[in-house]
């Protein structure tokens, strides 16, 4: 009965912002590691922030000051605020928790593009 749903993906210029978000029902994100991972095409998928139970988050170097991540508790949500977007950041966006032999949605298209 777990199911996590992602939403906020979409069409956005490189150097504009998006904001994803990610439903979840029978798990609590606060309950173990939650993330961020995202796959382009041809590409492995990787991480790109994700926050401990305890709400510290992390980030590569490579998503550090672009990317934020947050969990709202009392909704039991997951987001990704993304800035200064560019080409390579298009990917699927998929939300993660328990790490990668845990729980996955089915993720979320966001495309850079002029």
């Amino acid at each position: 009965q777990v199911q996590l749903v992602e939403s906020g993906g979409g069409l956005v210029q490189p150097g504009g912002s998006l904001r994803l978000s990610c439903a979840a029902s029978g798990i609590r994100f606060s309950a173990t590691v939650s993330a961020w991972y995202r796959q382009a095409p041809g590409q492995e998928r990787e991480v790109v922030a994700f926050v401990t139970s305890g709400g510290v988050p992390n980030y590569p170097d490579s998503m550090r000051g672009r990317f934020t991540i947050s969990r709202d508790d009392a909704k039991n949500t997951l987001d990704l605020q993304m800035s200064s977007l560019k080409s390579d950041d298009t990917a699927v966006y998929y939300c993660n928790h328990g790490g990668i032999t845990g729980n996955w949605g089915q993720g979320t298209q966001v495309t850079v593009s002029s």
